[in-house]
């Protein structure tokens, strides 16, 4: 390793899809960083009974593949022993980061494998509610916090959970993964203000969404003669439920119902939204983790308004734009503002685009992750120079 020149691997399942490795492309084209890939050969997606092919549309990436043992299943899966060694061994990482939980036994692993060899390990993690683990599980999460050198929590209620269970190292609050802004672009954005306004929802369609909120605020908008459109675009388990909530909230000849999209469709269908909507709502064992379709949005100029759970309002960075979970009256109230004042609707996807290029483009979080392991790298170097 030179000052200028870092080598490091990622251990995640997310990568295992093309289009969730552009913050690591970008990582690699900074010229700076040789970056290496493990990731499953066998990962199968549970909800839908379905196993991916590893994909590899960046020839910088060095990628390895594996099998694992409990496919599928984000905690319990585990590599090889002898896979992970080997791997380490061919690309001589000078850290290792894990894009799995503090409590995987994914993450046990490299921690063992770095008190070895005395190379640093950086976590990244979503978790951000606290969960009753097993005795075992909870002995795995001390030994991996107490092996870790920088987290990376997904969410500021991730960083003050980890706090919580008594991690004191380096942290830096940062999402998995940024946005391509050549595929999410202001350029793309095509809803006019002269059409009827158009709500828009992209994700799963699921109770914890809080669709519910988006109808029961169209009916407030219609009852003030507004006239509105909705788009769901998604799919689930919950979408008859949803059905029979729209004809109940009488909105029902207002919703269109796009089914699910893929992500190599997603700019185009958000080109058509005048607003993105992200109703979450909390749950007993979920809250809203970060809400990437938020910076996607707000990458095409897209406004977004989005509920108080979890991380979204952190997200956004607006308090003007956020509604308490479940309040209908909040979330007609800013949509009727943003109707009703196109002025102020045109600034607030301005404000997204400014944001999304401070915070959340694939580059900006690369450039922040270079700085987070250089800070690390120092540090111990200057404890092994003061031993």
């Amino acid at each position: 390793m030179t000052d200028s020149h870092l080598r490091v691997l990622f251990i995640s399942h997310t990568y295992v899809v093309g289009v969730n490795q552009g913050k690591l492309n970008a990582i690699a084209e900074t010229g700076k960083v040789e970056v290496g890939l493990l990731t499953p050969s066998n990962w199968k997606a549970l909800e839908w009974n379905r196993f991916f092919e590893v994909e590899k549309p960046y020839p910088k990436i060095k990628i390895y593949t594996a099998p694992v043992l409990f496919t599928g299943r984000g905690g319990a899966h585990i590599y090889a022993p002898w896979q992970i060694w080997k791997v380490v061994n061919d690309f001589q990482p000078d850290l290792v980061q894990v894009e799995e939980e503090v409590f995987s036994l994914c993450a046990f692993e490299l921690a063992v494998w770095s008190r070895l060899t005395g190379k640093p390990l950086v976590v990244f993690g979503w978790e951000n509610m606290e969960r009753i683990l097993p005795k075992p599980r909870r002995w795995v999460c001390q030994f991996v916090l107490n092996t870790v050198q920088l987290t990376l929590p997904g969410n500021q209620d991730g960083a003050n959970l980890l706090r919580q269970w008594g991690y004191n190292g380096l942290m830096e609050v940062m999402p998995q993964m940024g946005v391509d802004t050549s595929l999410f672009s202001p350029l793309l954005s095509e809803a006019d203000n002269n059409q009827e306004f158009r709500i828009g929802f992209l994700g799963r369609l699921v109770p914890e969404k809080g669709i519910d909120t988006i109808f029961a605020a169209a009916r407030l908008l219609r009852e003030r003669g507004l006239k509105s459109q909705i788009i769901l675009c998604g799919s689930g388990y919950y979408e008859e439920s949803l059905r029979q909530e729209a004809q109940k909230q009488q909105v029902d000849d207002l919703v269109i119902w796009r089914g699910a999209v893929r992500h190599d469709q997603a700019p185009e269908e958000l080109s058509k939204f005048h607003v993105l909507v992200l109703p979450s709502r909390t749950t007993d064992t979920w809250k809203e983790q970060f809400g990437h379709v938020l910076i996607e949005a707000m990458a095409m100029g897209v406004p977004v308004v989005g509920s108080s759970s979890g991380e979204i309002p952190n997200v956004i960075g607006r308090s003007d734009l956020v509604f308490p979970e479940g309040d209908a009256q909040r979330l007609a109230a800013i949509l009727e503002r943003m109707i009703c004042e196109p002025q102020w609707h045109k600034e607030v996807g301005g404000y997204g685009i400014t944001r999304v290029n401070q915070h959340y483009t694939h580059e900006r979080i690369a450039e922040r992750l270079i700085n987070c392991w250089k800070m690390l790298l120092n540090q111990k170097k200057e404890g092994l120079a003061a031993v």
